[in-house]
């Protein structure tokens, strides 16, 4: 770009180049919202407006022991004299640090109307009043003793700390949130008691891993309470690299109400919910009918948090009920971690929790060196002080005749008795009623004291153990006092682990409710209403006849398997009603036209089948892999016609033999560890045949004996089988007697 000004532009114009301009200024921009309105400094957990409120509080002397002022006045002198923002960004930042349920240690007590956790805003600063907490009084102790660097204010009149000594764990204890460019942070707040026992293993043991940490800290406490579901792998990890993030869910119980019938109240909700706008969010789901299983919801809160949730009916789970708010609502949120703070108040970084605290500590030891220093200066005046006085004491005639005689008394007396400026000053600005004899001995006994104190914060200065000691006993000191036997300490947050629950939103809207499932012989399905005991009175079409009925609920899921194989799946609630004959299966799953039902029966998770074709193969597979997701079903039994499957048996638990006979009336017994069990296949050899296929083939428990069912629906067991005892692909023997003649184990 050229350095000379464009043609006719006036004297005086210097041309800049925008890129350069925009960048440097937008830098400034940005450097000005890192350091000094969004992050917290990590030493004291304060941000620029909320260390400039209390030390204007401190200066306005509103301790806890004294009484309230006006919050107009707070916010008047942080906006005339350190804080040159507007009075109600300055007055929100009050009102935040003065709520117990956005501040886990409240830095500010207040007197009227703060706001609530419905979310109601706070009066105007004019009708508030605050005061300092002895929180607040504990990250300002030591504040005059040379403990921080102070800087000049915005306008110059006045001097502010440049940070607080803090004695308090605040930055973690207390949390903090917020936006800056290109950066933000996200603290949760924890529980005082813990951290401070965290900080003093870190004195003890400096390279303390995290895991140890997390033996004291096992996460966060948060104000209002909750329960955190996350494990201690996954917190462990967000500590780590301090990123990361926390589910937090409402505490609610379940209460009788009599009569069967019974109502969900909830006590605590996660952090910064607003209840009010959480209440106005359930109504809204509920009058959208997105919430199946909830009828009502109240809010009976009163101080304490109290909503009510109404079931849609007395069978409704709890559980259920609850997880489907969970996943629907702000019942549960997640509270995200990003400590990205700034180290030393001068540079961003995120920091794990073993830094955080690190740097808290080295914090409390330079304070405590700073003000071990301030004291021997201020001890060392002093005895300077004293030093003259006893020498006037032992020369008491002589001085007065000096101060008698003499125009210019001062320098005399400094060389008369080689007394220091301000030794001589402090003898002539003496009161004649000090010079009694008892005050001799007090300056004595003073001067002892302070030679001893002084000996002994010099000896802190040069031992580093020392120091560390100290600050422990500081720390131990801030623990009693905020710790978790106090009733301001006492953890709120638990932790659990979330219901181990398959939920689906849309089984959930099912209302369960007892069916039989009934499919004729030509494959016509329907569901009756109840679980009928008698199903012979059930009519049919013409040329049909009964041949399933299984007693179900609403909420089932129905397995089919069809001579080719290949399983369906079927939701029992989607089952047409009772009246007429019911519809056809093929309507329903895209079943071929030649394949016949083999069997039809309840899905239950966790169970195991046995499957076996007509020419004798078979395996075990578990029914979580026969659940098909389509209606063109799922292939399990592999068959080639004319093979098809043909036998689908439950295995019971405890069953460890399998019976098989077939169509040449032979009968073998061998262990069922013997099958296979696999997701799909062809399966194995169950029972070589010389003639014909198989028959039937069941599993059972050897001890108990083998069952079966004859035509006239009597029941025969045998259990003494030694003789059809085998292994597998074994021809075997005729069945005992009384075996029926269609060779099935029936039912």
């Amino acid at each position: 770009m050229s350095d000379l000004a464009p043609p006719g532009a006036p004297e005086g114009i210097e041309p800049v180049d925008l890129r350069s301009a925009l960048e440097e200024r937008y830098l400034a921009y940005a450097l000005s919202t890192i350091m000094h309105r969004a992050l917290p400094d990590v030493r004291d957990g304060l941000k620029p407006v909320h260390r400039r409120l209390l030390f204007a509080m401190r200066m306005l002397k509103l301790d806890p022991n004294q009484g309230f002022k006006k919050c107009a006045r707070v916010v008047g002198d942080v906006i005339g004299k350190y804080h040159p923002h507007g009075d109600q960004a300055v007055y929100d930042a009050m009102v935040r640090l003065a709520q117990d349920f956005a501040q886990r240690y409240p830095l500010v007590e207040g007197q009227g109307n703060f706001g609530n956790i419905d979310g109601d805003n706070a009066a105007a600063y004019r009708y508030t009043e605050a005061r300092l907490t002895d929180v607040a009084m504990a990250l300002l102790n030591g504040i005059d003793e040379d403990t921080v660097d102070f800087r000049e204010t915005y306008n110059g009149e006045d001097s502010e700390p440049v940070v607080l000594p803090g004695a308090f764990p605040n930055l973690l204890a207390n949390g903090a949130t917020g936006i800056a460019v290109g950066m933000a942070t996200s603290i949760p707040p924890h529980n005082a008691g813990e951290l401070c026992d965290a900080a003093l293993h870190l004195i003890k043991f400096p390279n303390a891993g995290i895991d140890k940490l997390m033996q004291f800290v096992p996460g966060p406490d948060l104000p209002t309470g909750g329960i955190i579901i996350d494990t201690p792998a996954q917190m462990a990890e967000a500590y780590r690299t301090g990123r990361g993030g926390f589910r937090v869910r409402s505490v609610w119980a379940t209460e009788d109400m009599g009569r069967g019938t019974w109502q969900i109240v909830i006590t605590q909700i996660p952090y910064q919910v607003q209840k009010g706008k959480l209440v106005e969010k359930i109504a809204e789901l509920l009058t959208d009918r997105k919430l199946p299983l909830l009828g009502d919801v109240r809010d009976e809160s009163a101080e304490d948090v109290r909503l009510v949730l109404e079931p849609k009916s007395r069978t409704v789970d709890p559980v259920l009920l609850m997880e489907q708010m969970f996943k629907l609502t702000d019942l549960e949120s997640r509270l995200s971690l990003n400590m990205n703070v700034l180290s030393g108040g001068k540079v961003p970084k995120v920091m794990s929790l073993s830094e955080v605290l690190r740097e808290w500590l080295e914090h409390r030891k330079d304070v405590l060196v700073r003000r071990s220093n301030h004291r021997v200066g201020v001890i060392s005046r002093r005895l300077e002080v004293l030093g003259g006085y006893l020498i006037a004491y032992l020369n008491i005639d002589e001085v007065i005749a000096i101060i008698r005689a003499e125009e210019e008394p001062k320098p005399v007396l400094m060389a008369r008795f080689e007394l220091t400026d301000v030794q001589a000053e402090a003898i002539l600005n003496m009161r004649l009623r000090a010079l009694r004899k008892l005050e001799e001995f007090e300056i004595r006994k003073e001067h002892d004291a302070l030679s001893a104190e002084k000996a002994g914060l010099e000896a802190l200065l040069a031992s580093e153990d020392e120091q560390w000691s100290r600050i422990a006993a500081e720390v131990r000191e801030t623990r009693d006092k905020f710790g978790k036997k106090t009733e301001l300490g006492a953890r709120r947050t638990e932790f659990a682990e979330a219901p181990d629950i398959d939920f689906n939103l849309e089984e959930t809207m099912i209302e369960k409710e007892p069916v039989t499932v009934v499919c004729s012989e030509k494959g016509w399905i329907r569901a009756l209403k109840g679980h009928l005991q008698d199903t012979s009175t059930i009519s049919y079409k013409d040329g049909d006849k009964a041949r399933f009925a299984v007693h179900a609920e609403t909420t089932n899921k129905i397995l089919l398997l069809s001579s080719s194989g290949r399983f369906f799946t079927l939701d029992a609630n989607k089952l047409p009603g009772g009246r007429g004959h019911g519809e056809p299966v093929r309507l329903m799953a895209d079943m071929d036209a030649a394949d016949a039902i083999v069997a039809l029966f309840i899905y239950q998770s966790g169970g195991k089948l046995l499957l076996a074709s007509t020419n004798g193969d078979g395996f075990v597979v578990a029914q979580d892999d026969c659940l098909a997701n389509t209606r063109k079903g799922k292939q399990v039994l592999n068959v080639k016609l004319p093979v098809e499957a043909h036998v689908c048996r439950h295995v019971v638990d405890g069953d460890d033999h399998v019976a098989s006979i077939g169509e040449n009336r032979k009968l073998v017994i061998f262990k069922l560890d013997e099958l296979p069990e696999m997701p799909r296949g062809k399966g194995v050899r169950l029972q070589k045949f010389k003639d014909g296929g198989l028959a039937d083939v069941r599993s059972f428990k050897l001890s108990d004996g083998l069952s079966w069912t004859d035509t006239s629906g009597r029941n025969w067991t045998v259990t003494e089988l030694d003789e059809w005892l085998g292994t597998r692909a074994q021809a075997g023997r005729l069945p005992p007697k009384g075996f029926p003649r269609n060779n099935s184990f029936g039912a």
